[in-house]
């Protein structure tokens, strides 16, 4: 057996290593502190410190790449091969490809036939109750199973701090799509909230805070992690991107747009240096399209649409980013069209040839909210059938599972297709329940919340009273939307509550400062506000 090696505290800023010059031009690199003993040889702790921190900010390949340099140095590191499969094992992400379970289960086996520590040994033993026996196991009961044995590891070496942060990792991974009551995302913050005073540079911890909290009833919780973890590895496109999850849920839309123009800055750097970054840029994209729809700033809006229009998969990066590039770019035309209420362009909108189902689905899912907005029955029976087919479709895709989580968005659709039909009582009724389910669980950040909508019915059928209840209830958990405080605005102004009206329309106004926005709504702002 090796010597042990000291415990290895990287700093903020990492110092240069020959394992990865070539990566990084300037000699350091700001990725957080990581306290993770290894058996290993000496010359490879920095390397493989590294990897980890890599690691907790979601660099999957850089953390590859930094394990297999280990891998190379020091062949008899165990640790190393279970580095690499842990980097296969997006566990927030997409679910693993065959190839990579194949890979990471060829590489525990590695590891576990070289010499380790008792501890080294036991999170082997843990991520491989995630590779076994995957041909015939569930990815979900695999998932539990993997987080229930780093519970193990967690009780069996209370003084290691690092298997907490994983095993919270794994209550995320393996959270129930019906977890109501967010057992699994309470459990994680408890235990990562008071890691983080006694580690508030550890980018893991920031980090999985904020996933944690990534839901209306906890957003607030994570306010403190977002403002900290991008100033501790600001050399991480997701870890500077990740703050934006709890600014656009708490409706900080400038800082949401500064995180994630600053993200892909540096996502732009790391393609430079032949890593694959696409996925970050477009994820960046996505939340800065919807920040800029909430100020009114449709023009940088409608930019980032036709930048994502333009964008191809590149060499390497497509097992995960060609059905993901796909999606946004059927989405992204859905929300700029229905954020901007402009219902017949929405109802016109042709879904891309040749793409999987479940990316098609979002454009005839707004196709339906249109039709409905414009008491077009026909066309929302169309976009319901339509929607269906690729729910059928995805059934029977390579990724089924899938289809479990357009369920949501029928229901809508189905509400939506009920209100163009006329039938305002089932359709109020379905989307409520729809509404009441993403108040438990959350939504997409950038999706349109179902209240919202609920609310935009209610207004249209002429219960302005109704609707604005549900425009302020919509705003408690999805704050400073601009439909949300445009709608409660104008329904305050139906009921002559002018004072309310005037509130509302204040806060829009102070939102969209600056965005030199053509929107009616804003103009209706200015009107009553200069008569108020």
């Amino acid at each position: 057996m090796k010597a042990k090696l000291s415990c290895l505290f990287l700093t903020l800023f990492l110092g240069a290593a020959p394992s990865f010059a070539q990566e990084h031009q300037h000699g350091t690199e700001a990725l957080g502190s990581v306290d993770f003993p290894v058996s290993c040889a000496p010359d490879v702790e920095r390397t493989f410190t590294r990897g980890m921190a890599l690691l907790y900010s979601f660099e999957y390949e850089r953390a590859e790449r930094a394990f297999e340099s280990v891998a190379q140095q020091d062949p008899t590191c165990a640790m190393a091969y279970w580095g690499q499969a842990m980097s296969l094992y997006h566990q927030l992400w997409e679910r693993p490809s065959e190839h990579s379970l194949e890979r990471g289960a060829e590489l525990l086996k590695k590891a576990s036939g070289l010499e380790a520590t008792s501890r080294e040994k036991d999170y082997i033993a843990a991520l491989r109750a995630f590779y076994s026996h995957a041909n015939e196991t569930k990815h979900e009961e695999r998932a539990v199973a993997y987080s229930k044995a780093m519970k193990t590891v967690m009780e069996r070496y209370p003084g290691d701090h690092e298997a907490a942060v994983f095993y919270a990792l794994s209550l995320l991974g393996s959270n129930p799509e019906d977890d109501k009551g967010l057992e699994n995302a309470r459990e994680a913050v408890a235990i990562l909230t008071k890691l983080f005073l006694e580690q508030p540079d550890h980018p893991g911890i920031a980090h999985y805070i904020i996933h944690s909290c990534d839901n209306p009833k906890m957003a607030e919780l994570a306010l403190p992690a977002a403002r900290k973890y991008a100033a501790i590895a600001p050399d991480s496109a997701h870890a500077v991107h990740m703050p934006s999850h709890i600014f656009a849920r708490l409706g900080l839309w400038q800082d949401d747009i500064q995180s994630n123009l600053r993200a892909i800055k540096i996502a732009d750097q790391q393609a430079a240096m032949h890593i694959h970054t696409m996925h970050h840029r477009v994820h960046s994209m996505d939340f800065l399209q919807y920040a800029y729809l909430q100020i009114g700033d449709d023009a940088k809006a409608r930019a980032q649409m036709d930048e994502l229009k333009r964008m191809r998969v590149m060499n390497g990066d497509e097992d995960f980013m060609h059905d993901y590039l796909e999606a946004r770019q059927s989405t992204f035309p859905v929300v700029y069209a229905l954020e901007r209420r402009q219902w017949k362009e929405a109802l016109i909108l042709q879904p891309a040839k040749d793409a999987e189902p479940y990316s098609l689905a979002p454009v005839y899912w707004g196709r339906a909210v249109a039709a409905g907005h414009l008491r077009d029955a026909a066309a929302a029976e169309d976009a319901l059938k339509h929607y269906d087919q690729m729910v059928d479709l995805t059934r029977k895709s390579r990724k089924a599972y899938i289809a479990d989580s357009m369920k949501q968005g029928r229901k809508e659709i189905e509400a939506w297709a009920d209100f163009a039909a006329g039938k305002d009582s089932e359709a109020v009724g379905k989307l409520r329940e729809v509404a009441e389910e993403q108040d438990k669980t959350g939504k997409g950040e950038t999706d349109l919340p179902a209240r919202e909508m609920l609310a935009d019915m209610l207004f249209s059928a002429g219960k302005a009273q109704d609707a604005l209840y549900e425009y302020e209830n919509s705003l408690r958990t999805d704050p400073n939307r601009f439909n949300g405080l445009a709608g409660a605005a104008a329904a305050a102004a139906k009921l002559e509550q002018k004072d309310k009206a005037a509130s509302y329309y204040a806060q829009l106004l102070k939102n969209c400062s600056g965005s030199h926005s053509d929107r009616p709504e804003l103009q209706q702002a200015k009107l009553l506000l200069a008569a108020n």
